[in-house]
């Protein structure tokens, strides 16, 4: 009886979800938001030499095939069947750069990751063509000027990467960030394929006019990008293209939002005001502040939020970016063997209860938000021969929450009004300790939705509600109430402080160790 009913769920709808470390392709109920099934392949980084870190394209748009096709297969084994996906969105890691050849459909050099380093040099350079007195580029983009953004990713390629300075010269040559990559390839690819990104992916290139919603020329010249290469830019939620193969060919690609404005969306975040933590690779706060850019006093970004229709006004973000949060315990495992697998890192955590007065800051890339300290490197201090590794276990858990407490910090000062709790989601949030942790340090109560996948959920909910599918309701009434747990502050407000201002004092020591390009991290 339970397999008939399952048969007569009404319309699904399917999400890539396209991170740094893994890509899954999700399919949701569009009636309940409810989870059918998923499929999730782990992404190799490369890392070449210090400092960089790259992907392969190719093994990118393989995995997502792979994820659609197993997902497929999970749901016919629970007896739904697929003619009942409806639309499919898009949600991707921002800022990683992709050159290919539009003749061949073959990338022209490995993705250049969004935590990659090699550009700093690139960054100093263009820092010094900015005039004193009027950062137009901060102005238009709402972005500092930093290696994290795309612009000065494909600076690099153009000026050292000799296949691609080729395929620009001869008209052969495509950018994009993974969205477009991914859109392109699915969508028919050297056969027609749309070239396309929406406008969160957009305000992430460093070459976007946020105000006007337009790739910029006075940007695309200063950083000497050619605007014949660029996507064209859509809103968050339009059909941009059918599959054109693999078991959902013909199927309308109808949602796109880079990871960070998906989990808002996911997290129906749809007020000014409302804010919510995503714990991945990295970790990422956005606090929507509605139809008006707010400009930063204290080191956050001003980026768009989302455009959930081509005739819908486009809301804005603040947003405070920290390259290291999943990426510590990745590292525990892979660099220093002490974990097996990310989720024993609890089980060490739990062992000691405390850091025992040791602090990790993990400023592998530098230091993004509040500090943009690219000479930052990671350090482990406070160490004595008491300290074992559950205790810098522990430590590295309580560096992403106090990470985030800064970034909380200068966004309850640009927005004038504090957080009275944090909405919070992505991977690390199924680690109990981390989420106690974070209120404790926070001093206000986490909040993390039982479904904690709301980045793939608001890719979907782009795609369903997209004019011409229309089987997502974004009306208030109609979005369904997520259960929610609650994690509530267990220490007193003044050991909370304590901890925070040694951390503080960590990360004062851990700035300033790179002072010249080594010759090891230089470029070619």
């Amino acid at each position: 009886m339970a397999a008939a009913k399952k048969a007569v769920l009404g319309p699904l709808v399917g999400a890539v979800d396209q991170g740094t470390s893994s890509t899954r392709f999700l399919v949701f109920n569009s009636k309940t938001a409810e989870l059918l099934s998923h499929h999730q392949v782990e992404i190799k980084q490369e890392f070449p030499r210090e400092g960089w870190v790259e992907q392969d394209p190719k093994e990118i748009l393989q995995s997502v095939y792979e994820c659609i096709e197993k997902t497929c297969e999970k749901l016919g084994q629970l007896n739904i069947d697929i003619s009942n996906i409806k639309a499919i969105g898009v949600s991707n890691q921002r800022e990683t750069t992709v050159v290919w050849d539009k003749l061949t459909g073959e990338p022209l050099y490995n993705a250049v990751v969004w935590l990659d380093l090699r550009t700093q040099s690139t960054v100093e350079n263009l820092y010094k063509r900015i005039p004193g007195n009027n950062n137009f580029v901060k102005s238009k983009t709402g972005l500092p000027l930093s290696t994290y953004f795309s612009a000065v990713k494909l600076r690099w390629l153009l000026d050292n990467v000799r296949k691609v300075q080729k395929a620009v010269e001869e008209n052969r040559a495509l950018f994009g960030t993974i969205d477009s990559w991914l859109i392109w390839s699915l969508t028919g690819g050297v056969n027609g394929g749309v070239h396309c990104t929406d406008v969160t992916n957009a305000s992430r290139t460093m070459l976007f006019n946020i105000h006007s919603l337009e790739w910029d020329k006075e940007l695309c010249d200063f950083f000497g990008i050619p605007m014949e290469i660029l996507p064209n830019v859509r809103s968050s939620s339009e059909i941009y293209g059918l599959m054109k193969a693999g078991a959902l060919e013909g199927m309308p690609i109808s949602g796109c939002l880079g990871d960070q404005s998906a989990a808002l969306v996911g997290q129906m975040c749809f007020q000014d005001g409302q804010a919510k933590n995503t714990y991945g690779t990295g970790c990422f706060l956005l606090c929507n502040t509605g139809h008006k850019c707010v400009f930063s006093e204290h080191g956050l970004l001003t980026t768009v939020a989302y455009k959930l229709g081509r005739d819908k006004p486009v809301y804005y973000a603040l947003e405070g970016s920290v390259a290291i949060a999943g990426a510590v315990i990745r590292w525990l495992r892979d660099n220093l063997g002490i974990i097996k697998s990310s989720e024993e890192i609890e089980k060490l955590a739990k062992e000691v209860g405390t850091s025992y007065g040791c602090y990790f800051v993990p400023a592998f890339s530098g230091l993004y938000a509040p500090y943009w300290e690219p000479s930052a490197r990671g350090i482990i201090c406070g160490l004595t021969q008491f300290t074992n590794k559950c205790h810098i276990a522990f430590a590295a858990l309580e560096a992403v929450c106090f990470q985030t407490r800064e970034i909380l910090d200068a966004m309850n000062r640009d927005c004038g009004i504090p957080l009275s709790h944090l909405q919070v989601d992505g991977g690390m949030t199924s680690n109990k300790i981390l989420m106690q942790l974070q209120a404790d340090i926070l001093y206000i109560p986490v909040v993390k939705p039982s479904m904690p996948e709301t980045t793939a959920l608001g890719a979907a909910v782009a795609a369903g509600a997209a004019e011409g599918v229309g089987v997502w309701s974004l009306e208030p009434e109609d979005l369904s109430a997520v259960t929610m747990e609650w994690f509530e502050p267990q220490i007193n407000a003044e050991e909370s402080e304590i901890r925070y201002s040694t951390w503080k004092k960590a990360v004062m020591k851990s700035m300033g160790w790179v002072t010249t390009q080594s010759p090891e991290s230089g470029i070619p």
